[in-house]
């Protein structure tokens, strides 16, 4: 089985534990951006894992081909060009401070990308998947066509499509985000999306929901999912459920609409004590991704994405690097975190 994952990797710069930014002297560097981190975890997965974007054919460039390649990702793909790596600082937050980031990342090499760079025929032969986010149309340019033109080859090819909605307000409005996405995701299968990405972009809300007051209302998020699959035709719709009780403890939990059965599963619940919550999301999309590929029932792949999720919580970096089996171990009720000898 192949997967094509399409997006900008960045460079990120953060501060060593909570130090802020602004008290700062020494940054440490690793590499990561939605789709890379949901290739990432699906080649630890044992999946044929291939990653799209473009480049600059410097050091740099070439420190974030080599992060992707360390972990398997097949990068033969990336095309290579432009002058900018994207960068983004992130200063981890701590109790009621939340974590902050900066993004720099105007005019890197794939923002300023041309359609003419990849020949998606190529690309996709072979391909049973290919996941894409909301951020990378969000960066302008030729990006939205580009997308576009991947989903169309997809179409033709009977390859399975997802996307995660992940709306930037910092990247584009959303009128803009609304109008563009609407088109994309009509060619998309299953969707990922929380309960601000659902309204910022399509105006859906989850009523009787308020997740930073710990307010949670299932029949909001079975509408706000259903709606969405109404009006783009998705097979499959994922909420994912975040209750912040501070910027180092959440509530981690998914919900999964499926079209054809007309039905809704929630996952299990997990309290999270957060190492490093970036990826967060982009774990679960591959734990998904996964265990859709495996032909699981809707229950399973639920549980299996939430599950995933959880786990990245506690790696520090953009990557979540574990293991089907450490995934599956949490799911049969190894979450006591006691040491494994």
């Amino acid at each position: 089985m192949k997967t094509v994952c399409f997006g900008e990797i960045m460079l990120r710069l953060n501060p060593q534990g909570y130090t802020r930014f602004v008290q700062t002297d020494t940054f440490g560097a690793t590499y990561g951006g939605g789709e890379a981190n949901v290739a990432v975890s699906l080649a630890n997965y044992g999946i044929d894992a291939s990653y799209v974007t473009k480049l600059p054919k410097h050091e740099i460039g070439q420190a974030a081909v080599n992060s992707l390649r360390r972990y398997g990702v097949d990068t033969s793909d990336i095309v290579r060009g432009g002058d900018r790596v994207g960068i983004y600082y992130l200063e981890t937050g701590a109790s009621q401070r939340p974590s902050k980031v900066i993004y720099d990342r105007a005019y890197s090499a794939i923002a300023l990308a041309k359609r003419e760079d990849f020949d998606w025929e190529k690309i996709l032969d072979g391909a049973n998947w290919f996941h894409f986010t909301g951020i990378t149309p969000a960066l302008g340019g030729e990006l939205p066509e580009i997308c576009l033109d991947a989903l169309k080859v997809c179409r033709e090819k009977g390859i399975t499509t997802s996307c995660d909605l992940n709306f930037r307000k910092n990247l584009w409005t959303s009128e803009q985000a609304g109008k563009t996405m609407g088109t994309l995701m009509s060619y998309v299968d299953v969707c990922i999306a929380n309960e601000e990405d659902a309204e910022k972009v399509f105006g859906i809300k989850a009523e009787n929901t308020d997740v930073d007051k710990g307010v949670v209302n299932h029949e909001g998020y079975k509408s706000v999912a259903k709606q969405l699959s109404d009006r783009f035709g998705c097979q499959r719709v994922a909420i994912t459920l975040r209750t912040s009780i501070s910027a180092n403890d959440n509530i981690w939990a998914e919900m999964l609409y499926d079209k054809n059965e007309n039905e809704y599963y929630f996952s299990r619940s997990y309290n999270i004590h957060i190492v490093d919550r970036v990826g967060g999301g982009d774990s679960f999309g591959g734990g998904l991704i996964y265990a859709c590929l495996q032909n699981k029932s809707s229950q399973d792949v639920i549980e299996f994405a939430v599950a995933a999720s959880c786990l990245k919580h506690t790696i520090l970096g953009d990557y979540n690097l574990v293991s089907v089996a450490e995934v599956e171990g949490l799911i049969k009720g190894g979450g006591s975190g006691r040491v494994q000898r």
